[in-house]
């Protein structure tokens, strides 16, 4: 099959590529996607961040689909700590016959109470459950299955954990965190809440022109011996997560298990979305402002590194707008990255493959003939995952995912400790056996010099780590040595 993409009279033929080389090749997806586009940058509550998708390692037969939202939380953000938007629509969509339309959606919306509206603190008190009233500004959800646009089923009143203030306030917070994980009568396990965010990658060498610490210093005029570090610029900081954990069943095109990787109800495409009302009004009074009209989408994530670093400035917020099966119009930014310009210019040792860049497409596109392309595929932006290949033991996972020889990791959807920032980089550089020419070192060696989270990730649902405590931020900085005196 060589499915095609037309964009301003351009045909780009995406290749088909057997099996054993298909399981070996990787190409740039999933970044993160922090204020990635102009509108959204300033619109936090409804921005995505990441998305995940992985096999349950823990509960066979099960898939764990994941989203963020609001980034760089500050733990110590108060006194209005950070919440979801009571006015915005969150939604996973799931495409299971690669057609490039959403069959399956859970949408989540929010609604905030204010237990005592006559104190200005967040926790009145230490909060000890999620009942508490103690917990004074606290937040429930519902969430509703859609299948071809029709509303199957809604649960609502599902709580959503407070943030973690600080030991006073919140007290044993994994407990109370954990209490707010729901197992719906429908079969769908959730949880929504603040977390630490996920994702780790020096976001300052990065969007520096690209000065990966590590290769800054070996190409400099005098390279040290020692080893060169990144900086996780995510860490210590905070993001609130979507996460549903569902049977495959429920997914599938057809609605059955998944038999193995080569099944044809196997593979899915997943992405998020949120909307805003059309209309927004301001209070002159200082009350909330009115919304009406229809929903209009104003984010999307599924492989954000495309609207981060691919597509122009002028098409960002149209991405961000737009649907996956108008992903044509965004092609050529594809089969031509900037990016992959930038890594020649700054390194002289690198030289990137030239365009049409048809190894890109497959991944961004189309999904990899063999592991994540679906059968009669329109090519569109989605993060795809083969349900039929089982979970590698976490022990043995490989942060490389399917580059490291990790079959169920990146980029066969996206775990949560999958160093996508390394795969991305080495693929953008050719550094992949797509193209056999340029996967030599230094391009197959590239890296940001962040292999791992700044915390350690939960071995069950909701799986994303522990937020980071207000009270013991890691952003601050030692003040001044006060000697306090202490009355006899």
């Amino acid at each position: 099959m060589n499915p095609k993409i037309r964009r301003a009279g351009r045909i780009a033929i995406v290749p088909t590529v057997g099996a054993v080389l298909a399981l070996a090749a990787v190409a740039p997806a999933n970044a993160s996607s922090h204020r990635e586009a102009p509108l959204i940058s300033q619109d936090p509550v409804a921005d995505n961040t990441d998305v995940y998708a992985f096999v349950s390692p823990d509960k066979p037969g099960h898939v764990n689909l994941i989203a963020d939202f609001i980034p760089f939380e500050d733990p110590a953000g108060g006194p209005n700590f950070y919440r979801f938007g009571d006015d915005v629509l969150y939604r996973i969509n799931i495409d299971n016959n690669g057609d490039a339309v959403p069959d399956i959606t859970y949408d989540f919306r929010f609604q905030t109470q204010i237990m005592n509206p006559n104190t200005f603190l967040y926790a009145t008190g230490p909060i000890t459950s999620l009942n508490d009233p103690n917990y004074n500004l606290r937040q429930t959800y519902s969430m509703t299955r859609s299948e071809h646009g029709a509303m199957q089923w809604t649960v609502s009143g599902l709580p959503v954990p407070p943030n973690n203030v600080g030991p006073v306030s919140t007290p044993n917070y994994d407990q109370l965190a954990q209490s707010a994980v729901r197992l719906s009568k429908y079969g769908v396990r959730s949880f929504a809440g603040q977390r630490d965010d996920p994702f780790f990658v020096d976001v300052g060498s990065i969007f520096d022109l690209g000065q990966l610490r590590p290769f800054k210093q070996a190409y400099a005029p005098a390279p040290s011996s020692q080893p060169v570090r990144g900086k996780d610029g995510l860490g210590g900081y905070n993001v609130n997560s979507i996460a549903i954990q569902v049977p495959m069943s429920a997914v599938t095109k057809d609605g059955q298990m998944v038999s193995g990787p080569k099944a044809s109800n196997a593979v899915i495409g997943v992405w998020s979305t949120t909307y805003r009302r059309q209309t927004r009004v301001l209070s002159t009074t200082g009350g909330a402002p009115m919304n009406s009209g229809n929903w209009v989408q104003v984010s999307r994530l599924g492989s954000p590194l495309i609207n981060e670093v691919v597509i122009p400035l002028k098409d960002k917020d149209v991405w961000n707008s737009s649907q996956p099966s108008d992903d044509g119009q965004f092609a050529e930014y594809v089969l031509d990255p900037e990016l992959g310009h930038l890594i020649s210019a700054l390194y002289s040792g690198v030289k990137t493959p030239p365009a049409p860049r048809n190894d890109l497409v497959a991944i961004f596109l189309t999904g990899i003939s063999g592991l994540t392309m679906p059968p009669n595929v329109t090519p569109a932006e989605e993060l795809r995952l083969n349900l039929g290949v089982p979970a590698t033991p976490t022990a043995k996972a490989s942060p490389l995912g399917v580059l490291g020889g990790d079959l169920a990791g990146f980029p066969n959807g996206r775990r949560l400790a999958d160093d996508v920032t390394d795969i991305e980089l080495r693929a953008v550089a050719g550094g992949t056996p797509f193209t056999p020419k340029y996967n030599v070192s230094p391009n197959n060696d590239l890296g940001d010099g962040v292999n791992y989270n700044d915390k350690q990730f939960m071995s069950h649902f909701p799986y994303v780590a522990t937020p980071w405590q207000g009270y013991q931020d890691t952003h601050g900085t030692p003040g001044s040595t006060m000697t306090i005196p202490i009355k006899p």
